[in-house]
C-alpha cells in the first residue's frame, strides 16, 4: 500500500496543471493552508465529488482503563471527521456514478 505524499500531490500538478514545481508546490500548501484555516475556525470544508470535512464537538464522557478497569474522564474536545461523497464511494466500490455525479 503506498502512501499519498505532498510531494506526489505536488508533481501530479506539476506534470498535469503544467506550472513549475516550486509553483505547484506552492500551490498545493496554499490550498491545505485555507483549508485547515476553515477547519480551525470550525467551519465545514465540502469540495463537490469528493466529500466534506467537519469539525465536531465531542462532550465529557468517562472512559475506562482497559489494562487496569479504572474509570477515567475524557474531556471535552473537537474532533475532525470526513464525510465521503455518493460521487466518490461509487468510485471506491467500481459502481457507476449516481445521476449528477462528476468526475
Amino acid at each position: 500500500m503506498n502512501t499519498l505524499t505532498r510531494a506526489h500531490l505536488a508533481e501530479a500538478i506539476y506534470t498535469q496543471v503544467g506550472l513549475s514545481r516550486n509553483e505547484s508546490a506552492a500551490l498545493l500548501e496554499t490550498v491545505l493552508e485555507r483549508i485547515s484555516a476553515t477547519l480551525e475556525s470550525g467551519e465545514a470544508v465540502k469540495i463537490s465529488a469528493f466529500g466534506t470535512f467537519l469539525v465536531r464537538q465531542k462532550g465529557q464522557r468517562v472512559g475506562r482503563n482497559p489494562k487496569t478497569g479504572v474509570e477515567v474522564p475524557i474531556l471535552p474536545r473537537k474532533v475532525l471527521s470526513f464525510r465521503p461523497s455518493q460521487v466518490l464511494k461509487a468510485r471506491i466500490n467500481g459502481q457507476p456514478l449516481p445521476r449528477g455525479g462528476q468526475e
